[in-house]
C-alpha cells in the first residue's frame, strides 16, 4: 500500500486522488442570483445532507486551483443567503456538466445549457424545471476552509421547501431509487448511474442486534470460500438456527450431499460452504446458516 502525505503533494494531484477515492458523490446543481438579480447555475460534487431536523444540506464551491479566486456561486450566497439545490439525474447530466464551464460573470448558465428556469416559492433563485427534486434553501452560514487554490467553502443550507416530481415517486409517497435515476460524480471525467443494474440492498442492523462476525464458529469464520461480505451477512442475524432445525434441514435438503461425500470430509465441507455462499447471494440467510452448521451437526 502506498502511503502519502497530503502536504507533500501538489494540489492538483491531491485533488485528483481525493475525488477518485471518495466516490461516487451526489451533485448539488446550485442555482443562485447575483447582486443585479441575474441567475447563475453551477454543479458541485462536494455535497451531501447532514441533518433532517433541522433539514440541512452542505455543499462546497471551492476556490479555483489556478489562482485561489472564488466562484460566482460562493459570491452570490455570501451576498443573498439563498440557493436552490437541484438534484441531477441521468437525463440532466450532460447539461449539468456544461454548466460547470467557467463563463464570465453575468452570463446565464440557464441559457447556455438550455435548461428551464422556474420561479421558486420562497427564495429568489430559480429552480431547474428538468431536475426531479429541487430544494429551496436559506444559507445559514458559509465557512471558509482556507485562502489558497483548492480550499473549500462550506455553504450550510437550511431546506425550506422540497419539490419532487410525481414521476419518481411511489404510491406511498416515497422516492423510488430506480425511477429517480440519479448520477454520482467519480474521479476524472467519470460518473456513475444509479439504475436497477447498479443498485443492491443491504439489510441494516438498526432494529436488531446482530451476533457479529466474532460470534461465528471458527471453521466458518476462517473459511477459504466465504468472503468478508458473506461473513457480514452471517453476523447480522440475531441468533443461530437451533440444532433441531439444522438437523431437519440436513436430512431433508442436504441428505444427498452428505451421502455422496461421507468419506471425504474436506470436500464435503468445501461443498457446503460453496452452497451456503450461493444461498447468501440469493438472500437465503437462514438456509445458508443451516447449511454451514450441518457439517458439525449430529
Amino acid at each position: 500500500m502506498v502511503s502519502l502525505d497530503p502536504k507533500e503533494l501538489h494540489v492538483s494531484k491531491l485533488h485528483g486522488l481525493l475525488l477518485s477515492a471518495v466516490a461516487p458523490r451526489p451533485i448539488a446543481f446550485a442555482s443562485t442570483i447575483d447582486a443585479n438579480g441575474r441567475p447563475n447555475l453551477a454543479p458541485f460534487s462536494f455535497f451531501n445532507i447532514f441533518s433532517a431536523n433541522p433539514p440541512i444540506a452542505i455543499f462546497s464551491p471551492a476556490r479555483r486551483g489556478k489562482d485561489g479566486s472564488t466562484k460566482h456561486t460562493y459570491e452570490n450566497v455570501k451576498l443573498n443567503h439563498e440557493v436552490v439545490i437541484n438534484v441531477v439525474d441521468f437525463d440532466l447530466v450532460q447539461q449539468c456538466s456544461l454548466a460547470s464551464t467557467d463563463y464570465a460573470e453575468g452570463v446565464s448558465e440557464f441559457e447556455k445549457t438550455g435548461l428551464t428556469p422556474i420561479a421558486s416559492d420562497i427564495v429568489r433563485p430559480f429552480r431547474v424545471a428538468e431536475s426531479p427534486v429541487q430544494l429551496e434553501c436559506r444559507v445559514n452560514d458559509v465557512v471558509s476552509l482556507g485562502e489558497n487554490g483548492g480550499a473549500g467553502n462550506l455553504v450550510i443550507c437550511e431546506i425550506l421547501r422540497i419539490h419532487v416530481s410525481e414521476k419518481v415517486m411511489t404510491e406511498d409517497g416515497r422516492i423510488d431509487p430506480v425511477k429517480i435515476n440519479l448520477v454520482g460524480r467519480c474521479g476524472g471525467d467519470f460518473y456513475v448511474r444509479s439504475n436497477a443494474d447498479s443498485m443492491f440492498e443491504v439489510a441494516k442492523p438498526i432494529a436488531r442486534l446482530g451476533i457479529g462476525v466474532d460470534a461465528i464458529p471458527a471453521d466458518i469464520r476462517f473459511s477459504a470460500i466465504l468472503s468478508g461480505n458473506d461473513l457480514g451477512i452471517l453476523g447480522n442475524v440475531e441468533s443461530l438456527p437451533d440444532e433441531t432445525d439444522v438437523n431437519e434441514f440436513k436430512l431433508l435438503e442436504l441428505a444427498e450431499v452428505f451421502l455422496d461425500l461421507q468419506d471425504e470430509p474436506r470436500k464435503l465441507e468445501e461443498t457446503l460452504h460453496l452452497h451456503a455462499k450461493t444461498l447468501l447471494a440469493e438472500g437465503k440467510v437462514n438456509e445458508a446458516w443451516m447449511t454451514l452448521l450441518a457439517f458439525n451437526n449430529g
